[in-house]
Protein backbone atom coordinates (compact mmCIF):
# COMPACT_ATOMS: atom_id res chain seq x y z
CA UNK A 1 0.00 0.00 0.00
CA UNK A 2 1.32 3.65 -0.77
CA UNK A 3 1.56 5.66 2.17
CA UNK A 4 -0.83 8.14 3.52
CA UNK A 5 1.57 10.84 3.01
CA UNK A 6 1.75 10.39 -0.81
CA UNK A 7 -1.18 10.29 -1.18
CA UNK A 8 -1.83 13.36 -0.19
CA UNK A 9 0.71 14.53 -2.32
CA UNK A 10 -1.11 13.41 -4.98
CA UNK A 11 -4.58 14.26 -4.17
CA UNK A 12 -3.19 17.89 -3.74
CA UNK A 13 -1.60 18.25 -6.97
CA UNK A 14 -4.88 16.45 -8.74
CA UNK A 15 -5.86 19.68 -10.33
CA UNK A 16 -2.41 19.78 -12.45
CA UNK A 17 -2.92 15.51 -13.45
CA UNK A 18 -3.64 14.65 -17.24
CA UNK A 19 -6.36 12.14 -17.70
CA UNK A 20 -3.39 9.29 -17.32
CA UNK A 21 -2.36 10.56 -14.31
CA UNK A 22 -5.80 10.84 -12.41
CA UNK A 23 -6.73 7.03 -13.59
CA UNK A 24 -3.28 6.31 -12.08
CA UNK A 25 -4.13 8.62 -8.72
CA UNK A 26 -7.47 7.19 -8.83
CA UNK A 27 -6.41 3.50 -8.68
CA UNK A 28 -3.66 4.50 -5.55
CA UNK A 29 -6.31 5.83 -3.93
CA UNK A 30 -9.05 2.78 -4.44
CA UNK A 31 -5.86 0.22 -3.30
CA UNK A 32 -6.02 -1.71 -6.68
CA UNK A 33 -3.36 -4.13 -6.80
CA UNK A 34 -2.19 -3.60 -3.13
CA UNK A 35 -1.12 0.31 -3.49
CA UNK A 36 1.52 -0.64 -6.08
CA UNK A 37 2.38 1.03 -9.38
CA UNK A 38 4.67 0.01 -12.09
CA UNK A 39 4.54 0.78 -15.52
CA UNK A 40 6.33 -0.49 -18.60
CA UNK A 41 8.06 1.21 -21.73
CA UNK A 42 7.91 -1.76 -23.92
CA UNK A 43 9.97 -0.79 -27.50
CA UNK A 44 10.50 -3.12 -30.58
CA UNK A 45 14.02 -3.58 -30.92
CA UNK A 46 13.60 -3.21 -34.94
CA UNK A 47 14.93 0.27 -35.30
CA UNK A 48 15.98 3.84 -33.52
CA UNK A 49 13.45 5.24 -31.38
CA UNK A 50 12.06 8.68 -32.78
CA UNK A 51 10.25 12.17 -31.19
CA UNK A 52 6.91 9.90 -30.78
CA UNK A 53 8.42 7.34 -28.50
CA UNK A 54 9.25 9.92 -27.02
CA UNK A 55 6.62 10.98 -25.62
CA UNK A 56 5.52 7.39 -24.37
CA UNK A 57 8.94 7.69 -22.40
CA UNK A 58 7.87 10.46 -20.57
CA UNK A 59 4.45 9.03 -20.19
CA UNK A 60 5.81 5.78 -19.22
CA UNK A 61 8.90 6.25 -16.71
CA UNK A 62 7.13 9.97 -15.92
CA UNK A 63 4.04 8.35 -14.59
CA UNK A 64 6.05 6.47 -12.09
CA UNK A 65 7.91 9.09 -10.78
CA UNK A 66 5.13 11.44 -9.78
CA UNK A 67 3.79 8.72 -7.81
CA UNK A 68 6.42 6.64 -6.68
CA UNK A 69 6.31 3.93 -8.37
CA UNK A 70 8.61 1.89 -11.00
CA UNK A 71 8.79 1.42 -14.65
CA UNK A 72 10.52 -1.40 -16.44
CA UNK A 73 12.39 -1.43 -19.78
CA UNK A 74 10.50 -4.36 -21.64
CA UNK A 75 12.15 -5.09 -25.09
CA UNK A 76 9.27 -6.56 -27.57
CA UNK A 77 11.52 -8.92 -29.29
CA UNK A 78 9.12 -11.36 -30.68
CA UNK A 79 10.32 -10.94 -34.20
CA UNK A 80 13.60 -12.00 -34.62
CA UNK A 81 13.83 -11.42 -38.42
CA UNK A 82 13.60 -7.80 -37.76
CA UNK A 83 15.55 -7.24 -34.40
CA UNK A 84 19.25 -6.15 -33.58
CA UNK A 85 21.48 -5.40 -30.78
CA UNK A 86 22.45 -2.14 -32.43
CA UNK A 87 18.63 -1.02 -32.09
CA UNK A 88 18.99 -2.70 -28.48
CA UNK A 89 21.57 -0.80 -27.50
CA UNK A 90 20.27 2.69 -28.91
CA UNK A 91 17.40 2.49 -27.70
CA UNK A 92 18.91 2.23 -24.08
CA UNK A 93 21.33 5.27 -24.80
CA UNK A 94 18.20 7.14 -25.72
CA UNK A 95 16.29 6.83 -22.73
CA UNK A 96 19.04 7.61 -20.53
CA UNK A 97 19.58 10.99 -22.69
CA UNK A 98 16.41 12.05 -21.64
CA UNK A 99 17.37 11.52 -18.08
CA UNK A 100 14.82 8.42 -17.19
CA UNK A 101 16.65 5.20 -16.06
CA UNK A 102 14.68 1.50 -15.29
CA UNK A 103 17.95 0.56 -12.50
CA UNK A 104 17.67 -3.17 -12.55
CA UNK A 105 14.17 -3.51 -14.52
CA UNK A 106 15.60 -4.48 -18.18
CA UNK A 107 13.70 -7.32 -19.38
CA UNK A 108 12.97 -8.67 -22.79
CA UNK A 109 9.08 -10.60 -23.87
CA UNK A 110 11.82 -13.49 -24.44
CA UNK A 111 12.22 -14.16 -20.74
CA UNK A 112 8.70 -15.02 -21.06
CA UNK A 113 8.84 -17.38 -24.26
CA UNK A 114 8.58 -20.56 -21.75
CA UNK A 115 5.50 -19.40 -19.85
CA UNK A 116 4.00 -17.80 -22.74
CA UNK A 117 4.36 -21.70 -24.77
CA UNK A 118 3.21 -23.47 -21.63
CA UNK A 119 -0.04 -20.98 -21.54
CA UNK A 120 -0.64 -21.58 -25.21
CA UNK A 121 -0.21 -25.41 -24.47
CA UNK A 122 -2.86 -24.93 -21.89
CA UNK A 123 -5.31 -23.25 -23.90
CA UNK A 124 -5.11 -25.80 -26.62
CA UNK A 125 -5.50 -28.17 -23.97
CA UNK A 126 -8.92 -26.62 -22.96
CA UNK A 127 -9.69 -26.22 -26.39
CA UNK A 128 -9.68 -22.56 -26.39
CA UNK A 129 -6.99 -22.28 -29.10
CA UNK A 130 -6.11 -24.46 -32.75
CA UNK A 131 -4.05 -24.91 -35.27
CA UNK A 132 -5.20 -23.83 -39.04
CA UNK A 133 -3.20 -24.89 -41.80
CA UNK A 134 -4.24 -22.14 -44.24
CA UNK A 135 -2.51 -19.29 -45.65
CA UNK A 136 -2.18 -15.29 -44.50
CA UNK A 137 -3.93 -14.55 -47.55
CA UNK A 138 -6.65 -17.43 -46.96
CA UNK A 139 -7.37 -16.05 -43.12
CA UNK A 140 -7.56 -12.50 -44.23
CA UNK A 141 -10.33 -12.95 -46.71
CA UNK A 142 -12.45 -15.30 -44.14
CA UNK A 143 -12.12 -12.47 -41.60
CA UNK A 144 -14.89 -10.98 -42.76
CA UNK A 145 -15.91 -7.46 -42.70
CA UNK A 146 -16.81 -4.82 -39.56
CA UNK A 147 -20.74 -4.91 -40.65
CA UNK A 148 -20.51 -9.08 -41.79
CA UNK A 149 -19.46 -11.87 -39.83
CA UNK A 150 -16.24 -14.12 -40.50
CA UNK A 151 -16.03 -17.43 -41.63
CA UNK A 152 -14.78 -20.25 -39.98
CA UNK A 153 -11.92 -22.15 -40.43
CA UNK A 154 -12.22 -25.39 -41.75
CA UNK A 155 -9.45 -26.67 -39.41
CA UNK A 156 -11.53 -24.96 -36.07
CA UNK A 157 -12.83 -27.98 -34.82
CA UNK A 158 -9.54 -30.11 -34.54
CA UNK A 159 -9.32 -31.66 -31.72
CA UNK A 160 -7.40 -30.87 -28.41
CA UNK A 161 -5.11 -33.92 -29.06
CA UNK A 162 -4.51 -33.06 -33.02
CA UNK A 163 -4.01 -29.41 -31.93
CA UNK A 164 -1.44 -29.65 -29.82
CA UNK A 165 0.44 -32.61 -31.78
CA UNK A 166 0.84 -29.74 -34.61
CA UNK A 167 1.73 -26.97 -32.03
CA UNK A 168 4.28 -29.31 -30.87
CA UNK A 169 5.62 -30.46 -34.01
CA UNK A 170 5.41 -27.09 -35.70
CA UNK A 171 8.17 -25.52 -32.55
CA UNK A 172 10.53 -28.92 -33.47
CA UNK A 173 10.95 -27.06 -37.00
CA UNK A 174 9.10 -29.90 -38.98
CA UNK A 175 6.87 -27.25 -41.22
CA UNK A 176 7.80 -24.27 -43.19
CA UNK A 177 7.45 -20.46 -42.22
CA UNK A 178 3.86 -20.00 -43.11
CA UNK A 179 2.48 -23.17 -43.35
CA UNK A 180 0.51 -23.55 -40.11
CA UNK A 181 -0.39 -20.68 -37.29
CA UNK A 182 -1.88 -20.88 -33.95
CA UNK A 183 -5.13 -19.32 -33.36
CA UNK A 184 -7.26 -18.61 -30.55
CA UNK A 185 -10.73 -19.80 -30.46
CA UNK A 186 -13.22 -16.62 -30.00
CA UNK A 187 -15.50 -15.73 -32.06
CA UNK A 188 -16.15 -15.29 -35.74
CA UNK A 189 -18.83 -13.26 -36.06
CA UNK A 190 -17.75 -10.50 -32.80
CA UNK A 191 -18.24 -7.15 -33.95
CA UNK A 192 -14.28 -6.32 -33.03
CA UNK A 193 -12.57 -7.82 -35.57
CA UNK A 194 -9.57 -8.35 -33.58
CA UNK A 195 -11.93 -11.26 -31.47
CA UNK A 196 -12.72 -13.35 -34.61
CA UNK A 197 -9.95 -15.84 -33.99
CA UNK A 198 -6.42 -14.05 -34.09
CA UNK A 199 -3.17 -15.52 -34.74
CA UNK A 200 -1.34 -16.08 -31.16
CA UNK A 201 1.91 -18.63 -32.72
CA UNK A 202 3.38 -18.14 -36.32
CA UNK A 203 6.72 -20.21 -37.31
CA UNK A 204 9.87 -18.59 -37.70
CA UNK A 205 13.00 -20.03 -38.23
CA UNK A 206 15.70 -17.13 -37.88
CA UNK A 207 17.57 -17.20 -35.30
CA UNK A 208 16.52 -14.92 -32.41
CA UNK A 209 19.61 -12.28 -30.95
CA UNK A 210 18.77 -13.52 -27.17
CA UNK A 211 17.31 -16.99 -27.54
CA UNK A 212 19.06 -18.41 -30.80
CA UNK A 213 17.93 -21.54 -32.31
CA UNK A 214 15.90 -22.77 -29.49
CA UNK A 215 12.29 -21.31 -30.76
CA UNK A 216 10.60 -22.15 -34.29
CA UNK A 217 7.45 -20.53 -33.10
CA UNK A 218 7.41 -16.64 -31.89
CA UNK A 219 4.10 -15.28 -30.09
CA UNK A 220 2.31 -12.25 -31.97
CA UNK A 221 2.21 -8.96 -30.17
CA UNK A 222 -1.59 -9.17 -28.74
CA UNK A 223 -0.66 -12.72 -27.47
CA UNK A 224 2.61 -11.18 -25.82
CA UNK A 225 1.84 -7.80 -24.61
CA UNK A 226 -0.63 -8.15 -22.30
CA UNK A 227 1.11 -11.72 -20.44
CA UNK A 228 4.42 -10.03 -20.13
CA UNK A 229 2.46 -7.31 -18.21
CA UNK A 230 1.01 -9.72 -15.58
CA UNK A 231 4.01 -11.88 -15.49
CA UNK A 232 6.58 -8.55 -14.66
CA UNK A 233 3.86 -7.29 -12.17
CA UNK A 234 2.71 -4.30 -14.83
CA UNK A 235 -0.14 -2.10 -12.92
CA UNK A 236 -0.96 -0.01 -15.71
CA UNK A 237 0.00 -0.70 -19.85
CA UNK A 238 0.36 2.97 -21.21
CA UNK A 239 0.09 2.97 -24.96
CA UNK A 240 -1.63 4.79 -27.95
CA UNK A 241 -4.78 5.31 -29.31
CA UNK A 242 -4.27 2.51 -32.34
CA UNK A 243 -4.21 -0.13 -29.71
CA UNK A 244 -7.78 0.98 -28.08
CA UNK A 245 -9.49 -1.83 -30.44
CA UNK A 246 -7.11 -3.95 -29.09
CA UNK A 247 -8.01 -3.22 -25.40
CA UNK A 248 -10.62 -6.10 -25.30
CA UNK A 249 -8.00 -8.89 -26.77
CA UNK A 250 -5.53 -7.68 -24.18
CA UNK A 251 -8.28 -8.09 -21.13
CA UNK A 252 -9.32 -11.65 -22.48
CA UNK A 253 -5.68 -13.17 -22.85
CA UNK A 254 -4.74 -11.53 -19.34
CA UNK A 255 -8.24 -13.40 -17.24
CA UNK A 256 -6.87 -16.75 -18.34
CA UNK A 257 -4.22 -15.43 -16.21
CA UNK A 258 -5.46 -12.57 -13.21
CA UNK A 259 -7.20 -13.14 -10.64
CA UNK A 260 -9.03 -10.71 -7.80
CA UNK A 261 -6.08 -9.33 -6.35
CA UNK A 262 -3.65 -8.13 -9.14
CA UNK A 263 -4.31 -7.53 -12.81
CA UNK A 264 -2.67 -5.16 -15.29
CA UNK A 265 -4.87 -2.30 -16.81
CA UNK A 266 -4.68 -1.02 -20.53
CA UNK A 267 -4.79 2.53 -20.78
CA UNK A 268 -4.44 4.72 -24.00
CA UNK A 269 -3.32 8.38 -25.24
CA UNK A 270 -2.79 9.76 -28.50
CA UNK A 271 0.20 9.62 -30.67
CA UNK A 272 2.64 12.25 -31.43
CA UNK A 273 2.46 13.63 -34.63
CA UNK A 274 4.41 16.54 -36.10
CA UNK A 275 4.22 18.56 -39.55
CA UNK A 276 7.02 18.04 -41.72
CA UNK A 277 8.05 14.62 -40.56
CA UNK A 278 7.27 11.36 -41.12
CA UNK A 279 7.56 8.74 -38.01
CA UNK A 280 6.23 5.60 -40.08
CA UNK A 281 9.78 3.52 -38.71
CA UNK A 282 8.97 1.05 -42.11
CA UNK A 283 9.37 4.56 -43.80
CA UNK A 284 12.60 5.99 -41.48
CA UNK A 285 14.18 2.19 -42.52
CA UNK A 286 13.63 3.32 -46.30
CA UNK A 287 15.11 6.46 -46.25
CA UNK A 288 17.97 5.04 -43.95
CA UNK A 289 18.56 1.73 -46.66
CA UNK A 290 17.95 3.71 -49.98
CA UNK A 291 20.97 6.40 -48.67
CA UNK A 292 18.29 9.45 -48.76
CA UNK A 293 19.61 10.49 -45.17
CA UNK A 294 23.24 9.56 -43.37
CA UNK A 295 21.83 7.12 -41.02
CA UNK A 296 19.29 6.50 -38.16
CA UNK A 297 20.75 9.60 -36.50
CA UNK A 298 21.12 12.26 -39.21
CA UNK A 299 20.64 15.65 -37.73
CA UNK A 300 17.36 16.18 -40.21
CA UNK A 301 15.61 12.42 -38.98
CA UNK A 302 12.91 12.97 -36.34
CA UNK A 303 15.13 9.70 -34.20
CA UNK A 304 16.32 10.85 -30.71
CA UNK A 305 19.60 10.24 -31.64
CA UNK A 306 19.36 12.70 -34.66
CA UNK A 307 17.89 15.19 -32.57
CA UNK A 308 21.03 14.34 -30.27
CA UNK A 309 23.52 14.99 -32.93
CA UNK A 310 21.57 17.92 -33.81
CA UNK A 311 22.14 19.75 -30.74
CA UNK A 312 18.78 19.32 -29.53
CA UNK A 313 18.27 19.32 -25.67
CA UNK A 314 16.95 16.55 -23.56
CA UNK A 315 14.98 19.50 -21.48
CA UNK A 316 13.23 20.82 -24.70
CA UNK A 317 12.01 17.96 -26.09
CA UNK A 318 10.40 16.90 -22.45
CA UNK A 319 9.16 20.40 -22.25
CA UNK A 320 7.54 20.22 -25.61
CA UNK A 321 5.63 17.10 -24.82
CA UNK A 322 4.72 18.84 -21.47
CA UNK A 323 3.43 21.42 -23.64
CA UNK A 324 1.24 19.91 -25.91
CA UNK A 325 0.10 17.32 -23.47
CA UNK A 326 -1.75 14.15 -23.55
CA UNK A 327 -5.39 13.34 -24.95
CA UNK A 328 -7.76 10.45 -26.62
CA UNK A 329 -7.86 12.76 -29.56
CA UNK A 330 -4.87 12.35 -32.45
CA UNK A 331 -3.60 15.29 -33.38
CA UNK A 332 -0.97 17.01 -35.85
CA UNK A 333 1.17 19.23 -34.14
CA UNK A 334 3.79 22.10 -35.43
CA UNK A 335 6.76 20.91 -35.70
CA UNK A 336 7.42 24.98 -34.83
CA UNK A 337 6.25 24.44 -31.32
CA UNK A 338 8.99 21.70 -31.15
CA UNK A 339 11.33 24.37 -32.06
CA UNK A 340 10.17 27.22 -29.84
CA UNK A 341 11.00 24.63 -26.79
CA UNK A 342 14.42 24.05 -28.47
CA UNK A 343 15.32 27.88 -29.05
CA UNK A 344 14.06 28.70 -25.31
CA UNK A 345 16.18 26.16 -23.65
CA UNK A 346 19.28 27.19 -26.14
CA UNK A 347 18.88 30.43 -25.06
CA UNK A 348 19.64 29.90 -21.78
CA UNK A 349 22.38 27.67 -21.72
CA UNK A 350 24.62 28.30 -25.13
CA UNK A 351 27.97 30.10 -25.08
CA UNK A 352 27.53 33.28 -27.32
CA UNK A 353 30.47 32.90 -29.84
CA UNK A 354 31.71 34.89 -33.04
CA UNK A 355 31.24 32.94 -36.45
CA UNK A 356 31.43 34.71 -39.81
CA UNK A 357 29.55 32.12 -42.56
CA UNK A 358 30.28 34.33 -45.92
CA UNK A 359 33.30 36.24 -44.92
CA UNK A 360 34.87 39.22 -46.13
CA UNK A 361 38.07 41.23 -45.07
CA UNK A 362 37.49 44.36 -43.37
CA UNK A 363 40.97 46.14 -42.98
CA UNK A 364 40.96 49.16 -40.55
CA UNK A 365 43.61 51.37 -41.42
CA UNK A 366 44.31 53.44 -38.98
CA UNK A 367 44.89 50.33 -36.50
CA UNK A 368 48.44 49.29 -35.59
CA UNK A 369 49.87 46.70 -38.10
CA UNK A 370 51.26 44.66 -35.66
CA UNK A 371 48.42 45.24 -32.59
CA UNK A 372 46.85 42.30 -31.39
CA UNK A 373 44.21 43.13 -28.13
CA UNK A 374 41.97 40.63 -26.25
CA UNK A 375 38.93 41.54 -25.87
CA UNK A 376 36.14 40.59 -23.23
CA UNK A 377 33.02 38.45 -24.58
CA UNK A 378 30.53 38.00 -22.40
CA UNK A 379 29.53 33.86 -22.45
CA UNK A 380 25.44 33.72 -22.02
CA UNK A 381 23.82 36.98 -20.99
CA UNK A 382 20.91 34.83 -19.70
CA UNK A 383 22.96 33.10 -17.01
CA UNK A 384 23.90 35.60 -13.97
CA UNK A 385 27.57 33.47 -13.12
CA UNK A 386 28.57 32.31 -16.74
CA UNK A 387 31.59 33.90 -17.21
CA UNK A 388 33.36 35.43 -20.12
CA UNK A 389 36.22 34.53 -22.28
CA UNK A 390 39.05 36.29 -24.81
CA UNK A 391 38.90 36.87 -28.52
CA UNK A 392 41.90 38.86 -30.62
CA UNK A 393 40.85 42.13 -31.90
CA UNK A 394 43.08 43.14 -35.45
CA UNK A 395 43.75 45.07 -38.24
CA UNK A 396 42.24 43.02 -40.27
CA UNK A 397 38.87 41.32 -39.82
CA UNK A 398 36.12 38.92 -41.37
CA UNK A 399 32.81 40.14 -41.30
CA UNK A 400 29.43 39.01 -43.22
CA UNK A 401 29.57 39.80 -46.85
CA UNK A 402 26.00 40.28 -46.64
CA UNK A 403 26.20 43.42 -43.90
CA UNK A 404 28.22 45.15 -46.59
CA UNK A 405 26.57 47.15 -49.44
CA UNK A 406 27.64 49.70 -51.46
CA UNK A 407 24.92 51.24 -52.48
CA UNK A 408 22.30 50.56 -49.83
CA UNK A 409 18.32 51.59 -49.47
CA UNK A 410 17.08 53.52 -46.81
CA UNK A 411 17.31 52.23 -43.13
CA UNK A 412 19.87 49.74 -44.20
CA UNK A 413 21.80 50.34 -40.59
CA UNK A 414 24.73 48.13 -41.16
CA UNK A 415 28.10 48.75 -43.13
CA UNK A 416 27.72 51.28 -46.20
CA UNK A 417 30.27 54.09 -47.38
CA UNK A 418 30.19 56.56 -44.83
CA UNK A 419 28.03 54.46 -42.27
CA UNK A 420 29.06 54.16 -38.72
CA UNK A 421 28.86 50.59 -37.18
CA UNK A 422 29.80 48.77 -33.81
CA UNK A 423 31.84 45.63 -33.98
CA UNK A 424 30.16 44.02 -31.08
CA UNK A 425 32.85 43.60 -27.79
CA UNK A 426 35.00 45.95 -29.54
CA UNK A 427 35.03 49.73 -31.37
CA UNK A 428 33.08 51.57 -33.70
CA UNK A 429 34.13 51.39 -37.07
CA UNK A 430 33.18 53.88 -40.26
CA UNK A 431 33.29 52.73 -43.90
CA UNK A 432 35.75 54.64 -45.98
CA UNK A 433 35.71 52.13 -49.34
CA UNK A 434 36.26 48.96 -50.98
CA UNK A 435 38.31 47.26 -53.00
CA UNK A 436 37.06 45.24 -56.08
CA UNK A 437 38.32 42.55 -58.34
CA UNK A 438 38.49 42.99 -62.48
CA UNK A 439 34.94 41.37 -61.93
CA UNK A 440 33.27 43.85 -59.81
CA UNK A 441 33.15 41.02 -57.04
CA UNK A 442 33.98 43.37 -53.44
CA UNK A 443 37.02 41.92 -51.75
CA UNK A 444 38.11 44.64 -49.63
CA UNK A 445 36.56 46.80 -47.32
CA UNK A 446 38.56 49.75 -45.66
CA UNK A 447 37.43 51.35 -42.82
CA UNK A 448 38.83 53.86 -39.92
CA UNK A 449 38.37 53.14 -35.90
CA UNK A 450 37.51 55.05 -33.36
CA UNK A 451 39.80 54.18 -30.20
CA UNK A 452 37.59 55.45 -28.10
CA UNK A 453 34.80 53.75 -28.27
CA UNK A 454 35.90 50.10 -27.17
CA UNK A 455 33.26 48.34 -25.38
CA UNK A 456 33.71 48.46 -21.30
CA UNK A 457 35.32 51.94 -21.78
CA UNK A 458 34.24 55.19 -20.72
CA UNK A 459 33.93 56.10 -24.69
CA UNK A 460 31.65 53.05 -25.66
CA UNK A 461 28.82 55.02 -24.56
CA UNK A 462 28.68 56.62 -27.79
CA UNK A 463 25.40 54.87 -30.01
CA UNK A 464 25.32 53.90 -33.52
CA UNK A 465 22.31 51.92 -35.17
CA UNK A 466 24.54 48.92 -36.09
CA UNK A 467 26.11 46.28 -34.31
CA UNK A 468 27.99 43.43 -36.44
CA UNK A 469 30.18 40.80 -35.39
CA UNK A 470 33.12 39.86 -36.85
CA UNK A 471 36.39 37.60 -36.33
CA UNK A 472 39.81 38.32 -36.74
CA UNK A 473 41.44 37.70 -39.86
CA UNK A 474 44.80 35.99 -38.60
CA UNK A 475 43.41 34.31 -35.84
CA UNK A 476 40.27 32.56 -37.16
CA UNK A 477 39.73 28.69 -37.70
CA UNK A 478 38.36 27.48 -40.79
CA UNK A 479 35.55 25.09 -40.35
CA UNK A 480 32.41 23.69 -42.20
CA UNK A 481 28.48 24.29 -41.06
CA UNK A 482 26.06 21.67 -42.16
CA UNK A 483 22.77 23.92 -42.26
CA UNK A 484 19.47 21.66 -41.93
CA UNK A 485 15.78 22.20 -42.45
CA UNK A 486 12.64 20.22 -42.21
CA UNK A 487 13.40 16.70 -44.03
CA UNK A 488 9.70 17.17 -45.88
CA UNK A 489 8.64 19.85 -47.88
CA UNK A 490 4.67 19.14 -47.47
CA UNK A 491 2.97 19.64 -44.43
CA UNK A 492 1.86 16.14 -43.48
CA UNK A 493 3.20 13.55 -45.82
CA UNK A 494 0.91 10.67 -44.40
CA UNK A 495 -2.02 12.50 -45.39
CA UNK A 496 -1.17 11.83 -49.45
CA UNK A 497 -1.18 7.93 -49.43
CA UNK A 498 -1.54 8.07 -53.43
CA UNK A 499 2.08 9.62 -53.29
CA UNK A 500 5.31 8.07 -52.79
CA UNK A 501 6.67 10.07 -49.75
CA UNK A 502 10.13 10.24 -50.90
CA UNK A 503 9.15 12.53 -53.98
CA UNK A 504 7.75 15.02 -50.94
CA UNK A 505 11.31 15.08 -49.51
CA UNK A 506 13.14 18.80 -49.36
CA UNK A 507 15.92 18.90 -51.72
CA UNK A 508 17.57 21.57 -49.46
CA UNK A 509 17.39 19.86 -46.08
CA UNK A 510 21.05 20.12 -45.93
CA UNK A 511 23.17 22.67 -47.16
CA UNK A 512 26.54 22.84 -47.10
CA UNK A 513 29.07 25.87 -46.30
CA UNK A 514 32.42 25.40 -46.10
CA UNK A 515 35.66 27.70 -45.29
CA UNK A 516 33.45 29.55 -42.80
CA UNK A 517 35.34 31.40 -40.10
CA UNK A 518 35.22 30.38 -36.20
CA UNK A 519 36.62 32.30 -33.20
CA UNK A 520 39.79 30.35 -31.95
CA UNK A 521 37.66 29.92 -28.64
CA UNK A 522 35.53 27.98 -30.26
CA UNK A 523 37.43 25.84 -31.74
CA UNK A 524 39.65 25.19 -28.36
CA UNK A 525 36.42 24.06 -26.73
CA UNK A 526 34.26 22.15 -29.40
CA UNK A 527 33.15 18.66 -28.70
CA UNK A 528 29.99 16.52 -29.41
CA UNK A 529 27.16 17.81 -27.23
CA UNK A 530 28.47 21.41 -26.82
CA UNK A 531 25.79 24.19 -27.72
CA UNK A 532 26.95 27.32 -29.06
CA UNK A 533 25.10 30.59 -30.40
CA UNK A 534 26.70 31.75 -33.48
CA UNK A 535 25.84 35.67 -32.52
CA UNK A 536 23.22 36.96 -35.33
CA UNK A 537 23.15 33.36 -36.81
CA UNK A 538 21.68 30.47 -35.04
CA UNK A 539 22.47 27.67 -32.35
CA UNK A 540 25.09 25.10 -33.80
CA UNK A 541 26.92 22.13 -32.32
CA UNK A 542 30.08 20.17 -33.01
CA UNK A 543 29.34 17.54 -35.20
CA UNK A 544 30.64 13.63 -34.31
CA UNK A 545 32.51 14.01 -37.42
CA UNK A 546 34.81 16.22 -36.39
CA UNK A 547 38.11 16.01 -36.16
CA UNK A 548 40.81 18.83 -34.76
CA UNK A 549 41.69 19.70 -38.76
CA UNK A 550 38.26 19.62 -39.81
CA UNK A 551 35.53 21.13 -37.56
CA UNK A 552 32.48 20.71 -38.79
CA UNK A 553 29.33 21.68 -37.02
CA UNK A 554 25.81 21.34 -37.45
CA UNK A 555 23.07 24.58 -37.34
CA UNK A 556 20.67 23.10 -34.64
CA UNK A 557 17.76 26.04 -35.19
CA UNK A 558 17.93 29.51 -36.70
CA UNK A 559 17.43 32.15 -34.34
CA UNK A 560 14.07 32.86 -35.14
CA UNK A 561 11.46 30.57 -36.98
CA UNK A 562 11.50 32.10 -40.94
CA UNK A 563 9.48 29.05 -42.42
CA UNK A 564 6.05 29.69 -41.54
CA UNK A 565 6.61 33.05 -42.93
CA UNK A 566 8.19 31.46 -45.77
CA UNK A 567 5.47 28.75 -46.24
CA UNK A 568 2.80 31.85 -46.35
CA UNK A 569 3.99 33.65 -49.22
Amino acid sequence: MVEDKELEVNESDNKGLNFVEQIVADDLKEGKNGGRLNTRFPPEPNGYLHIGHAKAICMDFGVAEKFGGTCNLRFDDTNPVKEDVEYVDSIKEDIKWLGFDWADREYYASDYFPQLFELAVRLIKEGKAYVDDQTSEEIAAQKGTPTTPGTESPYRNRTPEENLDLFMRMNAGEFEEGSRVLRAKIDMASSNMHFRDPIMYRIIKHPHHRTGTTWKVYPMYDFAHGQSDYFEGVTHSICTLEFVPHRPLYDYFVDELADETYRPRQIEFNRLNLTYTVMSKRKLLQLVKEGLVAGWDDPRMPTISGMRRRGFTPASIRNFIDRIGYTKYEALNSVSLLEHAVREDLNKISTRVMAVMNPVKLVITNYPEDQVEMVEMENNPEQENSGTHKMPFSREIFIEREDFMENPPKKFFRLAPGNEVRLKGAYIIKCQDCVKDANGNITEIHCTYDPDTRSGLPGSARKVKGTLHWVSAAHAVDATARIYDRLFNVENPSAEPDRDFREMLNPDSLKVVENIKIEPFVAENASPGMNFQFQRIGYFTPDKDSTPGNLIFNRTIALKDSWEKEQKK
